[in-house]
Order: C-alpha cells, then structure tokens, then sequence
C-alpha cells in the first residue's frame, strides 16, 4: 500500500505537460481552471480519475468523489478503487486535498 500511496503523490503532483515524454502525463493545473468556476471541480475529478487509471495499473474501478471542505481554499476528493491483484484487501480509500497552489496530499 505503500508504494501505490507514493506513486499516487507523485502523479498527482505532476502536471500535465511537466513531462516532455509523455505531454498526457499528470493532473490538469488547478491554474487553469479559474475560469471555469463552479464546473472545475468537476474537471479536476476527471482528470484525477483518469490519471490513476492510466498511470497506477495496481487499482482497478477507480472512484473520484468531491467532498466536503472546512478551508473554501482546499477542495477534498475521496478516491475509491479496487486493488488489481489482491481480493483479500479488497476495497482501497483515500482522501485527497489539492490546497490553493494546486499541491495534492493525500491521508
């Protein structure tokens, strides 16, 4: 579990075109979703979502859900997922919070 909560950081803290191998690489920059209040949590959902499905192979049926804040700076997903090759652990939960400057943590 370890190692996929890091992976995840690392994803998830990467941008989109940060890497000049992949350019469909990372998460959407909270930057440029300004203009596209009230949708951009919404944007940034999916864009959450589809970078781990694309980029950590160890979780399948990946869920992406906004969740309630107590700072209105910090938006808060909480990511549901199946682990790929392990039945026994079954269900994966974590909780995401992507402050003001776009950096994601994740519990």
């Amino acid at each position: 579990m370890q190692s996929i909560i890091g992976n995840l950081r690392a994803i998830l803290n990467t941008r989109l075109g940060d890497s000049p191998a992949a350019a469909e690489f990372g998460v959407i920059d909270l930057a440029d979703l300004y203009h596209d209040f009230p949708n951009a949590t919404q944007f940034l959902q999916r864009s959450i979502r589809d970078t781990i499905q694309q980029y950590e192979p160890r979780l399948t049926s990946v869920r992406v859900r906004p969740a309630p804040s107590d700072d209105p700076l910090t938006l808060v997903f909480d990511i549901s997922a199946r682990l790929a090759n392990d039945r026994k652990r079954g269900l994966v939960r974590v909780r995401t919070q992507v402050n003001h400057g776009g950096r994601v943590e994740i519990d």
